[in-house]
């Protein structure tokens, strides 16, 4: 992405399409998986996600390592609320249309503990705090949405970083100095 402060209007529009394709193309192959195996793979978490590993790829939020980390983390502090809160076999959130101070305090803690492990273990990759909200809300709950979600990750963090590393895919800068000014 062209991170100058005065980026023109094409420089925009080619990494708006750029991201456009490479998002879409990760999306539709993390959902085609999904589809073929019968879990739904695309949840929230995977849009920000997305987002971090396309378009800031050389920053450490975008880093496999990072992106691993922190989704694991999530995901064992999200799992680790449910069951300290006594929530495992609860009704998602979306369902009740309402939460309760046990899956609040849950998700509070979920996304404090997990905010915690990102610094200690160097791993900043801020949509994982997604995944932990959407496990303790209960809707990516214990058992396939998951494993769905869980799979959805690891499809798209392989996903981008393949596509990350594929020369036409990457940014360019602009070819002339004329090229901003359109």
């Amino acid at each position: 992405m062209d991170k100058s402060p005065g980026a023109g209007p094409r420089a925009r529009l080619r990494t708006g399409a750029r991201l456009l394709v490479l998002s879409a193309v990760a999306l539709a192959a993390v959902g085609a998986v999904g589809r073929g195996i019968g879990w739904i793979l695309l949840t929230t978490t995977l849009g920000p996600t997305a987002y971090i590993l396309l378009a800031h790829p050389d920053t450490e939020a975008a880093q496999v390592r990072s992106s691993v980390l922190g989704h694991t983390s999530a995901a064992a502090c999200g799992l680790a609320c449910l069951a300290a809160f006594g929530l495992w076999d609860d009704p998602s959130t979306a369902a009740h249309q309402s939460d309760n101070w046990r899956q609040i305090c849950a998700q509070a803690l979920a996304v404090g503990l997990t905010l915690f492990l990102l610094v200690v273990l160097k791993a900043h990759h801020p949509p994982a705090a997604a995944t932990a909200l959407l496990i303790t809300s209960g809707i990516a709950r214990p058992g396939p949405p998951l494993y769905g979600m869980l799979t959805g990750l690891a499809i798209l963090i392989t996903t981008a970083a393949v596509l990350s590393r594929v020369p036409a895919t990457r940014a360019r800068a602009p070819e002339s100095p004329s090229d901003d000014k359109n």
